[in-house]
């Protein structure tokens, strides 16, 4: 599972959350932070004021340039909203979907997705809010291209784990995660890479769960030297 940084290594890793001097992203002057246990309501005209509608392919969009949903919880410092996308990037943090649609059990649901290089983050599915700590509930879907953790993006976390990945740092890509049933398959800018079927009497572990029931979703601030950006989410209830 992820680890921690060692305490006095963080200070000399901050300057990683600086973008990659070649990385295709350009920053906003004015990234949004995030607040710990709150969320922002958008206002009228805001880009979250789409929230709730529904595109042509049928998904809603529940993430859309403004913090109206989402909750962060420990360590706000690591999420700015950045030209329209969440930036991940600090001490570990997960920021919650707490929208209206939550909870999900059978769903479709996409994000567009962008690594800096080096960096590692996630997606958890069937996930609860708490407090602090790596989300006990749900799964982990993977976010890694070049990262030292050996599992890469598309994985869902040692529970079944993909070595190659058909994306790259710098470059969008859609992270698109299917549940229906017992099932939980994972597409990568269209491909699929990863297919999982639950098998039946599976117990919920006790560091973590790993178990489809129904939750929500959550990103991942993994530490200070990784930077991802998440935009466009939107999901599909099936």
């Amino acid at each position: 599972m992820k680890h921690v940084l060692p305490i006095l290594a963080v200070a000399g890793l901050m300057a990683g959350c600086a973008s990659s001097t070649k990385t295709t992203h350009t920053h906003s002057p004015d990234p949004v932070p995030a607040k710990a246990g709150s969320v922002a309501v958008a206002a009228p005209g805001a880009p979250g004021a789409r929230l709730g509608k529904t595109d042509a392919e049928g998904f809603t969009v529940i993430f859309d340039g403004t913090w109206d949903g989402w909750v962060v919880n420990e360590n706000p410092s690591a999420w700015k909203i950045v030209d329209g996308a969440l930036r991940a990037c600090g001490d570990r943090s997960h920021c919650f979907y707490i929208g209206a649609l939550a909870p999900f059990k059978d769903f479709e649901f996409k994000a567009d997705v962008l690594t800096e290089p080096g960096s590692n983050g996630g997606i958890y599915i069937h996930t609860k809010y708490q407090d602090t700590g790596w989300p006990w509930g749900g799964y982990e879907t993977q976010v890694n291209q070049t990262q030292g953790d050996w599992r890469k993006s598309g994985s869902i976390y040692s529970v079944k784990d993909v070595r190659e990945v058909p994306v790259k740092d710098n470059q969008w890509y859609t992270h698109h995660v299917i549940v229906k049933g017992n099932t939980v398959k994972i597409y990568l800018d269209g491909k699929l890479v990863n297919e999982f079927t639950e098998e039946a009497g599976r117990v919920a572990g006790k560091d973590f769960e790993r178990k489809l029931n129904q939750g929500t979703f959550a990103f991942q601030a993994h530490d200070p030297k990784s930077v991802v950006y998440y935009r466009n989410v939107r999901v599909k209830k099936n």
